[in-house]
């Protein structure tokens, strides 16, 4: 029997890179799987592929930092598949401060990208997880994982302080909602990665990924099937009884 048979899956960012490995992995081991993405046409087309491979998948365009829009996307997931039990918080975004993928200064940055990067990469989380709690507690049982990051555990001179502190925050979120939905039988977990090879990497500088690369013990950059299949151990029965945890997919960067 596959390991997430009978489960309802939502992947935010499922429209390429980490998550899209994520939500076809999850749609692979029997779970009906939506695909949100804030681009129709990607999300669009990697449900296609899920729902070409005889799998039960969804699109739906929606973004995760507009509360009405998170709504009527959760409420269409729930009309279509019954009530959701498995959230993956992945969408966030990284803006670089030029064309060669640098990333910018604190003293650089304009309140209203400051303001974006929370808006998407902690507040959406938030709404997500809202959205899914009450069904959740409904049914006693219930894992969300949020996409946190090694820059949320250390300093990443790759990323801007924006991205940083989103991602420690969603982590200091995960333990608070693993404290606190524990006794409705919802576990919350992080996956922090390192430098995985995805359109987001590619945006940065060449010389900083490859730095990335030779800082990592195993000397490679990761893939987003690495991601994805901690995120599936997370979420399935052998995961069941882990929960307030950072789950490092680094190749060992932190590694001390």
């Amino acid at each position: 029997m596959s390991s997430h048979a009978g489960r309802v899956a939502v992947v935010t960012g499922a429209g390429r890179g980490i998550g899209r490995a994520i939500a076809d992995a999850l749609a692979a081991a029997g779970a009906a799987t939506a695909y949100l993405d804030t681009e129709a046409a990607l999300a669009e087309a990697a449900a296609a592929a899920a729902q070409e491979r005889g799998l039960t998948a969804m699109a739906r365009a929606v973004d995760v930092a507009d509360e009405a829009a998170v709504g009527a996307a959760f409420a269409a997931v729930a009309a279509a598949f019954g009530p959701v039990d498995v959230l993956v918080n992945n969408a966030g975004i990284s803006p670089k401060s030029g064309a060669d993928g640098r990333r910018a200064e604190a003293r650089a940055v304009s309140l209203g990208e400051w303001q974006r990067v929370l808006d998407v990469n902690l507040t959406g989380a938030f709404l997500c997880t809202r959205a899914v709690l009450p069904g959740m507690q409904t049914l006693g049982r219930g894992q969300i994982v949020n996409m946190a990051s090694v820059a949320g555990r250390t300093y990443c001179d790759i990323v801007a302080v924006h991205y940083a502190a989103t991602k420690a925050a969603l982590i200091g979120m995960t333990k608070h909602l693993a404290g606190e939905q524990g006794p409705y039988g919802i576990s919350v977990n992080a996956i922090a990665p390192g430098r995985i090879d995805t359109p987001l990497m590619r945006g940065s500088a060449p010389e900083a990924n490859e730095a990335a690369r030779l800082a990592t013990p195993l000397r490679r950059l990761g893939t987003p099937e690495d991601v994805a299949a901690a995120c599936l151990f997370l979420t399935s029965p052998a995961g069941a009884f882990v929960t307030g945890q950072v789950c490092d997919v680094a190749g060992g960067w932190l590694l001390t």
